[in-house]
């Protein structure tokens, strides 16, 4: 319940955001970047696994995300949600976040500014490690961002970003039908991004 409070806080916050800036285009996009997770792992875990290398399940591995916000001439708020799994050792995590986010610009030109803001939101991840117990869990996500973004026309846009989070999201590895291997905890992430942005 406190989970589903926390996004239904953030959505309003976008919401009243949105309502308040009337003036304001709206936008959606699509992302696409890498991310790399630093996992912190039990004591356990680490004597179970042969010391596994917990930061190379998810290390420079292919991101998808979907977007939608409001934006003017000062800067921007949004709502992204992303997707990212991978492998290693046998070990299979995901995540998947869900970020409000507030930018400001700095314009270079007409048509290119940087930008700058924090984001807060959701992180769930999910262990879907094959002989092991399926085991999920959504914590808190917040951090800043940072980027470059270019106007192609009245109407698109493309921007380079980066991303870092910190979250207390945790998940447990155990064998079906069998006892606790360890623990898994995402402690961050870092993502490098491209979007794409249609403007109405």
């Amino acid at each position: 319940m406190k989970t589903l409070n926390t996004l239904f806080i953030a959505m309003a916050f976008l919401g009243a955001s949105a309502a308040a800036q009337a003036t304001d285009s709206t936008f959606a996009g699509v992302t696409y970047g890498q991310t790399s997770d630093k996992i912190k792992k039990s004591g356990l875990l680490s004597s179970n696994t042969d010391h596994l290398n917990t930061d190379g399940i998810i290390h420079n591995d292919g991101t998808y995300g979907i977007r939608i916000g409001q934006m003017n001439d000062q800067g921007r708020y949004y709502l992204t949600y992303d997707n990212v799994s991978n492998d290693h050792s046998g070990v299979k995590l995901r995540q998947e976040n869900l970020l409000g986010s507030y930018d400001v610009f700095y314009p270079l030109g007409n048509t290119t500014k940087l930008f700058g803001g924090a984001s807060a939101g959701l992180t769930k991840l999910s262990q879907e490690s094959s002989g092991y117990s399926r085991d999920t869990d959504t914590g808190y996500a917040v951090g800043l961002q940072a980027g470059v973004l270019q106007q192609v026309s009245d109407k698109a846009s493309v921007e380079l970003g980066y991303r870092y989070l910190r979250s207390n999201a945790s998940t447990e590895l155990a064998e079906h039908g069998g006892p606790k291997v360890g623990t898994l905890r995402l402690d961050s992430s870092a993502q490098t991004y491209l979007s794409a942005n249609y403007h109405f």
